[in-house]
């Protein structure tokens, strides 16, 4: 038919690629009274556009309660890594972690993460449109869960490295997966606070991750991965309890079961937001994560602290990362109430600026422990701007494009924060890390222009719910 030749040619896509094949073609009466029993989905479009908290359907709860323990876990695994990094691949090398071989292997054991998570959410986004967000959301977990635990027993540094990648691909995956999942089950006109409340889970992962490094201090670095092997008990219950997507099941039957390709992101009008995209991901997220990285590494080497014993340094970087979740909690709300007001396309603009400042404000002189304190608060809240690309993102795309699209753009900008991190570690001196810090807050400056530049999904510009 002419809508499944469009299909293929890319033509049937637009900016926001929403229901676009559902305006195109409606499915048979044969087809749907052919549609297996466990293609049917209890929720109705009426009961995913619910105005009140108590008109959401028990299938909804559970598909955000999924959503939300996924991310929470992925804060939780992505994290026990960077709060050990210097220590644990300095017992790995079995060299000081002053060393300049400790900060080089550990900032590629880093970057391969980031690969990992990059090749994940492109991999996972794409077993997502073609088998539906909720198989594809077990196996990602399963894998981050799987692979976290195996680096408890890596004995060099690229036994890590490998475990690291493996991991990163599941947690990539469960990103766009997740995000997939409850774009298309809960009410749109929530989305920004649902973005917050997502992101929110990352942090409590994180905070998780922190506590856990804290209270095992006096153990090997080794074990905190231990920790990571928990996502796997949820999996059972999310096989069980979580219907697939109406909206996935419905075009999938529209479009015959043919899935299209990745290369139809770069086709027709999606080529323009998918470009525009990517660039401000790989811009935004190269400084990002280099704070995430080097932040803990600055901490832990700064000199008013050089008497420390080790316990007492892990406690400080432990402290160190639970003030920037907090803040970042703060900070999901705070973004999501500008996105309100101003459109996401602002909001994001705003927020990266305020980034690029406060990293200016924390690094741009040399800072003891104390004074940095309220620098990372500012920063923490700073990080909400990556609450707004969860809900932001997938609607951009059309149904069967939703998670490879939403996937493939946001973790793209990851291959880029990989080199980043190994890039602005080249500007370190022995034991300070303040320039690889400072210098990488200067990407926020052209994200934020480029972000001027991109869509507003006007589906999302509405009143807010009553509660």
């Amino acid at each position: 038919m002419d809508t499944l030749a469009e299909v293929k040619h890319g033509d049937v896509f637009s900016n926001y690629g929403i229901e676009d094949l559902k305006a195109k073609e409606a499915m048979s009466t044969l087809e749907q009274d052919t549609m297996p029993k466990s293609s049917a989905v209890p929720a109705s479009r009426n009961d995913r556009e619910a105005t009140h908290i108590r008109d959401l359907t028990a299938e909804q709860w559970k598909s955000g309660a999924a959503a939300w323990l996924g991310w929470l876990f992925d804060g939780l695994d992505m994290h026990l890594y960077t709060l050990v990094a210097l220590t644990f691949v300095a017992e790995l090398l079995d060299m000081d972690k002053s060393a300049k071989e400790v900060s080089f292997y550990s900032s590629w054991i880093q970057a391969s993460f980031l690969i990992g998570w990059a090749f994940g959410g492109s991999f996972f986004g794409i077993i997502g449109d073609r088998i539906g967000r909720t198989r594809a959301l077990v196996l990602t977990i399963l894998t981050y869960a799987m692979f976290t635990g195996l680096s408890f027993f890596a004995q060099t540094w690229w036994q890590l490295l490998i475990f690291r990648f493996v991991a990163a691909l599941g947690i990539g995956g469960e990103w766009a997966v997740g995000a997939s999942l409850l774009s298309e089950t809960w009410p749109k006109r929530w989305r920004p606070w649902m973005a917050a409340v997502l992101q929110t889970a990352v942090n409590i992962g994180v905070l998780i991750a922190s506590l856990a490094v804290f209270l095992m201090a006096d153990l090997p670095p080794r074990y905190v991965f231990l920790i990571g092997v928990l996502p796997a008990l949820i999996v059972l219950w999310i096989r069980k309890a979580i219907p697939e997507t109406e909206e996935w099941h419905q075009a999938r039957l529209e479009n015959r079961h043919e899935t299209p390709r990745i290369t139809d992101l770069f086709r027709g009008n999606l080529r323009r937001t998918s470009l525009l995209t990517l660039s401000v991901c790989a811009l935004s997220l190269t400084a990002h994560w280099a704070f995430m990285f080097w932040c803990s590494q600055h901490l832990r080497t700064l000199p008013d602290i050089a008497s420390w014993t080790e316990s007492q340094r892990n406690a400080l970087v432990s402290q160190g990362m639970t003030v920037v979740m907090f803040s970042s909690i703060v900070g999901n709300f705070i973004a999501a109430g500008f996105a309100r007001v101003l459109g996401y396309r602002w909001a994001i603009v705003l927020f990266f600026l305020f980034y690029f400042g406060a990293m200016l404000g924390a690094y741009g002189v040399p800072r003891d422990h104390v004074s940095l304190w309220p620098w990372l608060f500012v920063l923490g809240t700073c990080q909400g701007v990556f609450a707004l690309f969860t809900m932001y993102m997938p609607p951009l795309f059309p149904t069967l494009l939703r998670t490879t699209g939403a996937g493939f753009c946001y973790n793209f900008g990851r291959c880029a924060a990989a080199f980043g991190t190994v890039f602005f570690g080249l500007f370190n001196t022995v034991g300070d890390f303040r320039l690889a810090l400072l210098y990488a807050g200067f990407l926020f400056v052209p994200a934020a222009a480029i972000a001027c530049l991109l869509p507003e999904p006007n589906d999302d510009v509405v009143p807010e719910p009553v509660e």
